[in-house]
């Protein structure tokens, strides 16, 4: 019970500096304004965007489903896709927990083992901060004028300051202690259960040499690009639904999809706050309106929010009539 009650408190906590964060992005701001903004768009656009994620989704799933073939295990796209879909709409209640969901029904519906689902899981992430790495270096490389006062003034002074504050002392004995007591259970658990934990380790490291073991390496690859170039028509497309973005080109929507990255790794559900403050900061630097961008990023995120909602009630309501 103790357990269930610290967690539930530390993702009320997360969830309300997301709401924390989203006040401060809008406090101050011309909310009517903003408001007009947002039911005067052109939604034809904004479900341009959405289906592009959409597809960006199932691109997720046939490149899930490459890596179990790897390791052979035969999962259906259909099962790849729907817990595909519901691991989204998990981390829309619990950040991070979509990622363990998604494999607890691949579980469930094809008797695949945990932990070779979670190595598997653990490889596709692997390559999206590949990606998302790249893209940061490339954004840096040819677009440093625009982002190097934004990073230096907002990121880099900030950083420091903090950084200043901080008891080197106490952060180093706490990280000892931290090791120690990994250590400690480490050691406890393998006394007590070392046969289990030895058949955990090998499904895990089986599931995350599951590239290593692939044979259709490029297929894999491509699917990974198209993820991300989806991703980025998504943030494109969508420029057109209000008149003071419709003007933004590529570059813009390339930088918005970075800093967006950055925001959706925060351990906030949905990236709810974070994502806003973080994109409509992007968009500053482009000359365009803070109150503009959170007008453009509301109407991006609620769109993508209310697609995993519909969808991931549908395959949530697929899977439990399957079981």
């Amino acid at each position: 019970m103790t357990f269930n009650l610290k967690t539930a408190i530390k993702y009320i906590t997360l969830f309300s500096v997301g709401i924390g964060v989203l006040y401060l992005a809008f406090r101050g701001q011309d909310l009517e304004s903003i408001w007009l903004e947002i039911t005067s768009a052109n939604y034809f656009w904004v479900a341009v965007s959405a289906i592009a994620v959409w597809v960006a989704h199932i691109l997720r799933a046939l490149r899930w489903q490459l890596l179990y073939k790897s390791i052979h295990y035969k999962v259906s796209f259909a099962n790849a896709y729907h817990a595909v879909i519901i691991g989204y709409l998990a981390n829309l209640a619990l950040p991070r927990f979509g990622e363990i969901g998604r494999c607890s029904i691949i579980n469930r519906v094809e008797k695949v083992p945990m932990f070779a689902s979670i190595g598997t899981v653990i490889t596709e992430r692997l390559f999206d901060v590949l990606v998302l790495f790249i893209t940061t270096i490339a954004m840096l490389v040819f677009q440093y004028d625009i982002v190097s006062d934004f990073l230096y003034d907002t990121i880099y002074i900030n950083l420091v300051r903090k950084l200043a504050t901080i008891n080197y002392t106490w952060l180093v004995g706490i990280a000892i202690l931290f090791i120690m007591l990994i250590g400690v259970t480490i050691y406890f658990l393998r006394q007590k259960f070392s046969k289990k934990l030895l058949r955990i380790f090998v499904n895990l490291r089986q599931g995350a040499g599951s590239y290593g073991k692939l044979k259709q390496k490029g297929i894999f690859l491509i699917y990974t690009a198209g993820i991300w170039l989806l991703y980025l028509f998504s943030m494109y497309s969508a420029f057109s639904c209000i008149k003071a973005t419709s003007e933004l080109h590529l570059n813009t929507a390339f930088t918005a999809l970075v800093f967006s990255g950055f925001a959706m790794a925060a351990p906030v559900q949905g990236g709810i706050g974070v994502f806003h403050w973080v994109v409509a900061q992007a968009l500053v630097l482009y000359s365009i309106s803070f109150k503009d961008g959170l007008a453009y990023t509301t109407i991006i995120h609620s769109s993508q929010v209310l697609l995993i909602l519909v969808l991931g009630s549908l395959s949530l309501i697929r899977i439990l009539i399957k079981k």
